[in-house]
């Protein structure tokens, strides 16, 4: 038995960027930060923050460019991926490793901003074409 499961709730770094794969398929992707405060050696206290590639796609990855923006907090519940490419230049294989979403819901409004919920429409549409974009949560699916 294996498991690949990511779970994350932060801010994203950048607008997300929507393409089309030659099948017509929808794919969002953006950079999603979190961070983590700590007390150093020193007792002073400090703030790491990891930045993570999402990669969404069909309706989800719509929805999110046109109602995700850079700064907005998101929940984001999927599975780890690497992929393996070649260069542009041609000096060999690289590497990417991103978080593959399967369901994502919109939160807060950037840091500091009064939370502004997605428009119902879109939430509905979301619910229509089977993406799972705000969902109820009660106690037990909350991951802290």
């Amino acid at each position: 038995m294996s498991v690949n499961k990511a779970i994350l709730i932060g801010n994203l770094g950048r607008d997300p960027e929507l393409r089309y794969l030659p099948s017509g398929q929808a794919v969002a992707s953006f950079g999603l930060a979190t961070s983590d405060t700590y007390n150093d050696r020193a007792g002073q206290r400090q703030e790491r923050t990891d930045w993570h590639n999402i990669v969404v796609f069909g309706k989800q990855a719509e929805l999110c460019a046109q109602y995700l923006k850079k700064g907005r907090q998101v929940y984001v519940e999927g599975r780890i991926s690497t992929r393996e490419y070649e260069a542009k230049d041609g000096s060999g294989k690289r590497y990417r490793t991103e978080v593959v979403a399967q369901r994502i819901q919109f939160l807060g409004g950037r840091r500091g901003e009064q939370e502004e919920p997605v428009e119902a429409g879109a939430a509905g549409a979301a619910t229509a074409a089977g993406a799972d974009i705000n969902p109820p949560l009660d106690d037990e699916d909350i991951p802290f």
